[in-house]
């Protein structure tokens, strides 16, 4: 089954995306506005989670009522920008578990390189998010997934800010069975493979480093 693109198109993401795409927001306000952007991407990405009927009393009558099992979720930060949306995931799924991915891309070559993996046991009773705010080449989203894919979960969902037609046919050449959330897709990536217009590097804003 071919991979979708869903493009959360709300007003609240597209107002939040604008100002963090403006040069002038403050690395404090990136990191609230990417918080927030993440708490409404995750409403999306869970809308089709697994629910089951537990029994609770309410204060009139007892009844069987739904409710997610969060323990079967993981939401894994690719390192080190991942943290960003993956702080606002976890507001909303506060019982998730969580895993990390370091890959960094080298500078010359692009290629992922993977220097840190940590995940939880039992991957293939779970459903994998995985995210990352910028799909640009797509060449640290293949590798990510590839190695989670490893573990064997029982589904993973790539959670990104911007892609872009680049990365979105690397990423679903490789994997087309895992599906893109993400709030915008821009128009290409420039000659240093950075997104156009895109709002630069998402882990030099969110942390304060150059």
């Amino acid at each position: 089954m071919a991979g979708k693109v869903h493009v959360v198109d709300h007003p609240l993401v597209q107002h939040k995306l604008t100002l963090m795409r403006q040069r002038d927001t403050s690395t404090s306000k990136f990191r609230d506005l990417l918080r927030e952007i993440s708490m409404l991407l995750g409403y999306e990405v869970c809308r089709d989670l697994p629910m089951s009927l537990v029994p609770i009393e309410t204060p009139i009558a007892p009844m069987m009522a739904p409710m997610l099992d969060g323990k079967k979720t993981v939401i894994i930060s690719i390192l080190r920008a991942g943290n960003g949306i993956l702080d606002g995931m976890l507001e909303i799924l506060p019982s998730a578990r969580v895993g990390h991915i370091g890959i960094y891309r080298d500078p010359k070559t692009l290629a992922a390189v993977e220097y840190f993996y940590k995940v939880p046991d039992n991957m293939g009773d779970r459903d994998a998010i995985l995210v990352d705010p910028m799909l640009a080449t797509g060449n640290s989203a293949v590798a990510a997934v590839s190695r989670l894919k490893l573990s064997g979960p029982r589904s993973i969902k790539f959670v990104c800010l911007l892609t872009c037609p680049e990365g979105i046919r690397v990423l679903h050449a490789a994997h087309p069975d895992v599906d893109i959330y993400t709030a915008a897709v821009d128009e290409r990536l420039n000659e240093k493979s950075y997104i156009v217009p895109g709002l630069g590097d998402a882990g030099d804003r969110l942390f304060g480093t150059k």
